[in-house]
C-alpha cells in the first residue's frame, strides 16, 4: 500500500502541481505570485509523503513478523489479530499527520495560484508561428530485418493485431472448452436469500476493505484462522471477497465461531466484544429495514451468472428469507435481545454465520475435467 501512495500523491501529485505552477502564470501573462510559497509547498508535500508512507512500511514489516511469531512450545504469540493491530496504531497517527501536512501544502498552492490569477488577465488566444516544413530525403540503409514492418504504420498495426489476436485466442478459447476450470466441492451450496442480502450489505459497507476472506496456506494463518482457503469455496461469490489488506482479521472462517448475539453486539459497538477495536459502529443497520423488493432480481441475477438456484426458487425466495430471519430473531430472543426480523442487521448476521462453513463438511474435492 505504501508504495502505491508514494506513486499516487508523490509522482502524480507533484507532477500535477508542477504543471499548475508552470501553466497558470503563462495563461494569465504574469509571474507566479510567490516562489517562496511554492518552495514551502514542495517541502510540506515531501514531508507529508514521508510521514504518510514510511510508517506504513515499518508497520507492515513489524505486524507481519508478529503474525508469524511462535512460542518455543509451538503456539502463536499473538493469536488474537487485534493484539498485532494495536501495536501499530502509531503508524495510523503518523499517517494522519503526514496527510494533514500534505493537504496544508495543497491549500498553500491554491492561495498562490489564486493570487497569481488575480495579478494577471487570461490570454484566451495568442499568435504563434512555426518554420515551414522541409521535405528531407532520408537514405535507406536497409537496417535490421524488422524495419520493413516498423517503417509502415498500417502494416505494423495489422500485424500487431494479428499477433495479439493469436495470443488472446490461445488464452480465452480453452476456458470455453471446459465446463469449469475450478475444482468443485460438493458441500458448497448457494447462499440463501437472506445471506445474499447480507453479503450485498457487507459489500455496500466496504467491509472487504478492512477484512480479507482468504486464509493463506501458512502455518501462522491456519493456526490463527483455521483451514486454508480453497478455490472451490468461492464459486458462487460474484464477486469474491478475498480482499487486499487486513486492518481487521480475516473472516473466511468466522461462520459459527461466535453466537448470533456476539455479532449483534459487535456491530452495535465493536469495543464491547473486542476491547480496543478500531472498527466503527454500524448503528444504522439496526434501524434500516431490509429491502426485500429486490430479492427476486438478486436471485435471478445469480442464476444468470450460473448459480444453481432452482427455476422456481425466485418466487419463493422471500418466504425462505422470512423463515431464516425468524430463526435468528428467536435465537437472539433466548439471550434477552429483542430484535426486529426485517432489519438489515439480521441479514448481516446470517451472512457472517454462513461464511466459510461449507468447507467444514469435509466433502471430497472433485476435479471437473469434462469438455
Amino acid at each position: 500500500m505504501a508504495h502505491v501512495h508514494i506513486g499516487g500523491i508523490g509522482w502524480n501529485g507533484f507532477m500535477a502541481f508542477g504543471m499548475i505552477y508552470w501553466l497558470v502564470p503563462r495563461l494569465y501573462g504574469t509571474q507566479l505570485f510567490s516562489k517562496k510559497l511554492a518552495n514551502v509547498h514542495f517541502w510540506l508535500g515531501t514531508l507529508g509523503i514521508i510521514f504518510y508512507a514510511v510508517p506504513l512500511y515499518f508497520a507492515g514489516f513489524f505486524q507481519s513478523m508478529m503474525w508469524k511469531q511462535f512460542t518455543p512450545d509451538g503456539f502463536l504469540v499473538y493469536k488474537n489479530f487485534l493484539d498485532t493491530l494495536l501495536e501499530i496504531k502509531y503508524a495510523y497517527w503518523l499517517r494522519a499527520l503526514g496527510g494533514s501536512i500534505y493537504i496544508v501544502g495543497v491549500f498553500i498552492m491554491i492561495y498562490n495560484v489564486w493570487k497569481t490569477v488575480r495579478a494577471g488577465s487570461l490570454i484566451a488566444n495568442e499568435e504563434a508561428e512555426a518554420p515551414a516544413m522541409e521535405k528531407l530525403a532520408v537514405a535507406n540503409d536497409g537496417g535490421h530485418w524488422h524495419r520493413w514492418i516498423e517503417r509502415r504504420p498500417i502494416q505494423m498495426l495489422i500485424l500487431s493485431l494479428v499477433v495479439v489476436g493469436i495470443g488472446g485466442i490461445l488464452e480465452i478459447v480453452p476456458t470455453f472448452l471446459v465446463k469449469s476450470n475450478v475444482p468443485t466441492i460438493a458441500s458448497v451450496l448457494p447462499y440463501t436469500p437472506l445471506e445474499l442480502h447480507g453479503r450485498d450489505i457487507y459489500v455496500r459497507e466496504g467491509c472487504y476493505t478492512c477484512h480479507s476472506q482468504m486464509v493463506r496456506p501458512f502455518r501462522s494463518e491456519t493456526e490463527r484462522y483455521g483451514e486454508y482457503a480453497k478455490a472451490g469455496e468461492f464459486v458462487y461469490d460474484h464477486p469474491f471477497q478475498w480482499g487486499s489488506k487486513r486492518t481487521g482479521p480475516d473472516l473466511l472462517r468466522v461462520g459459527g465461531k461466535y453466537p448470533n448475539s456476539w455479532h449483534y453486539y459487535h456491530m452495535w459497538d465493536p469495543t464491547s466484544m473486542s476491547p480496543g477495536s478500531l472498527m466503527p459502529a454500524y448503528g444504522h443497520l439496526f434501524e434500516d429495514a431490509l429491502d426485500t423488493t429486490t430479492t427476486v432480481k438478486k436471485i435471478e441475477a445469480m442464476r444468470t451468472l450460473g448459480v444453481p438456484y432452482a427455476k422456481d426458487f425466485p418466487a419463493m425466495a422471500n418466504a425462505d428469507l422470512s423463515a431464516q430471519s425468524a430463526v435468528i430473531v428467536a435465537d437472539l430472543k433466548k439471550v434477552g435481545i429483542d430484535a426486529m426480523s426485517d432489519r438489515e442487521i439480521i441479514a448481516v448476521i446470517a451472512y457472517l454465520q454462513r461464511v466459510g462453513t461449507d468447507i467444514k463438511a469435509k466433502a471430497p474435492v472433485v476435479a471437473n475435467t469434462q469438455p
